[in-house]
């Protein structure tokens, strides 16, 4: 067994009826927790999962994610959590990144909510696009939407059937493990978990945690947090996201403390979770801050110490004066990556635009290009910890080991010199952030060495959205940004030279049907030269 199921044995131990996990009306305690992730592990077995296997789990912020990841825990297979809104394209190169041996879905039509009583909810409609004139704008996708025909798509038609040696539901719930005949590729590291964020050209990134630097990522936020097994922790960030893994998840596992889950991603729903439960912990991003702001049921909370985490983007001032003067609470800026957990925090939320100091134990450093290092100048970012995943694997990876390439070698510390997303020989690992470090070693996030941005807290490769427009045949060339919208916050947009006559809802599909959600830009411009 690894670590996450250790700690859920010493939880249910220690804590026994006390409640682990709170979703919707239903809740789990440590000690029913436990039980069910037995159960499960026995239903992984007996289809063949074991020792070693990675097994992929494309489901978003319900009960079962956590269930099933602590079962696999106890076989000690590794834990690839997946987004459930990943296009097909993305996901055909995630698999290649790294071959699973099963896969957990939602057959086609029940993608909505799975409560904790296994029952699911009907998905919410999906919105169509809508056109004005030569603009387009096409409101958010649900969450949740289309998982199974996205893993059908990438690995082909009718692939998870037909291809699977054991396709099973899996008891009492409408998911789906299929079960691949697939060797663990051979890595320097037993991971127990494996993340998935973007290169700097946009392709998947499996990043490998081990134990030993998952237990120094899960000490580190603790620690820096001051959390402890009364905290409430709301986790209303995806799982499937390191950064709701590590302080979500993690936390939660070690401490023996209480989590509430919350799939449905909106302002009003989180707002009535941290008013109904005092929650004192919450992983958010600028944007979720900024909505609950606007709430006409904002007011103020009773809340002795809490720490509200805004992460994923840039926190305004605006934003953070006035989530303070409607609930009572400072934001605490973070720094978060998927390669190295928690780097830095603004513990005392007085300067928002700053990412605050580096965590204990967790080094940080500019340089310039020529790697001297600069003291209130901008230049490169590197970070060095314990924390730091020791490798992590690309889609083509067979090509490019050792050839110094974006970050998709399997070894990272074999590349010099060191690449964007790779670590150099002394340990140090080039985030393809640009940062500022003042003299009182305080960091500010000023941008990007590459055209990765961040939509929804998520990366977001400028240069891989202009090359899917661009395959579109009747698109001459495609420019592609990120605009930030007061109420929508930030989005892709594009701006688009026709070869033949087109509309922009056709740009928009074939987009859609090749990117994830949050990559389809929203609004497409027409122009005659770019």
């Amino acid at each position: 067994m690894t670590l996450l199921y250790q700690w859920l044995q010493r939880a249910a131990r220690v804590q026994g009826n006390n409640k682990a996990l709170v979703y919707r009306d239903n809740y789990l305690s440590w000690r029913g927790l436990l039980h069910r992730v037995d159960r499960r592990a026995q239903e992984f077995k007996a289809m063949g999962i074991k020792d070693g296997a990675w097994v992929g789990l494309m489901l978003g912020n319900v009960p079962d994610f956590v269930i099933l990841a602590l079962a696999l825990s106890k076989l000690d297979a590794a834990v690839v959590p997946i987004d459930p809104t990943t296009g097909a394209r993305e996901l055909e190169l995630m698999l290649t990144a790294a071959p699973l041996r099963a896969l957990v879905t939602r057959p086609r039509g029940s993608e909505g909510s799975i409560t904790a009583s296994g029952q699911t909810t009907p998905p919410p409609p999906t919105p169509q696009p809508r056109g004005r004139g030569n603009r387009t704008t096409v409101p958010p996708t649900p969450a949740g939407s289309a998982m199974a025909a996205a893993a059908q798509a990438a690995l082909g038609v009718g692939a998870v059937e037909a291809g699977a040696e054991i396709r099973r539901r899996l008891q009492g719930t409408l998911l789906t493990c299929s079960v691949f005949k697939r060797d663990t590729p051979d890595v320097d590291v037993d991971p127990i978990a494996i993340l998935f964020t973007a290169d700097s050209l946009g392709d998947p990134k499996a990043v490998l945690r081990s134990d030993k630097n998952t237990l120094a990522a899960v000490d580190h936020a603790i620690a820096a947090l001051d959390l402890t097994v009364e905290s409430r922790i709301l986790v209303a960030v995806p799982l499937f996201h390191a950064y709701g893994w590590d302080l979500g998840l993690l936390p939660t596992l070690k401490l023996g403390a209480t989590m509430f889950l919350e799939e449905e991603l909106s302002a009003r729903r989180v707002g009535k979770l941290i008013r109904d439960h005092n929650v004192d912990v919450l992983p958010g991003t600028p944007q979720m801050y900024a909505e609950l702001s606007r709430l006409p049921t904002a007011k103020k909370l009773d809340l002795t110490k809490a720490r509200y985490l805004a992460a994923g983007s840039r926190l305004e001032d605006a934003v953070a004066e006035d989530f303070f003067d409607k609930y009572g609470v400072r934001l605490l800026s973070c720094y978060h990556s998927t390669e190295a957990a928690t780097v830095a925090l603004d513990g005392t939320g007085k300067s928002p635009t700053s990412v605050g100091k580096a965590l204990p134990g967790v080094d940080v450093r500019v340089t310039g290009t020529d790697g001297k290092p600069l003291v209130g100048k901008d230049g490169v970012l590197w970070v060095r910890s314990k924390a730091l995943s020791p490798v992590s694997l690309g889609p083509y990876d067979a090509e490019t080991k050792g050839k110094g390439d974006n970050g998709k070698a399997s070894k990272s510390a074999s590349r010099s010199p060191a690449s964007i997303g790779s670590v150099d020989k002394q340990g140090w690992f080039r985030t393809g952030d640009k940062g500022r470090l003042d003299k009182t070693g305080r960091l500010f996030l000023v941008g990007r060495e590459d055209d990765v941005v961040k939509v929804e807290g998520k990366r977001v490769a400028l240069g891989e959205v202009e090359g899917c427009l661009e395959s579109f045949p009747k698109v001459k060339q495609a420019q592609a940004m990120v605009v930030t919208d007061p109420v929508t916050g930030a989005m892709v947009v594009a701006r688009v030279v026709a070869k033949s006559q087109c509309g922009a809802e056709e740009i928009i599909d074939h987009c859609a049907r090749n990117l994830a959600p949050y990559k389809v830009p929203r609004r497409i411009e027409f122009c005659d030269v770019i």
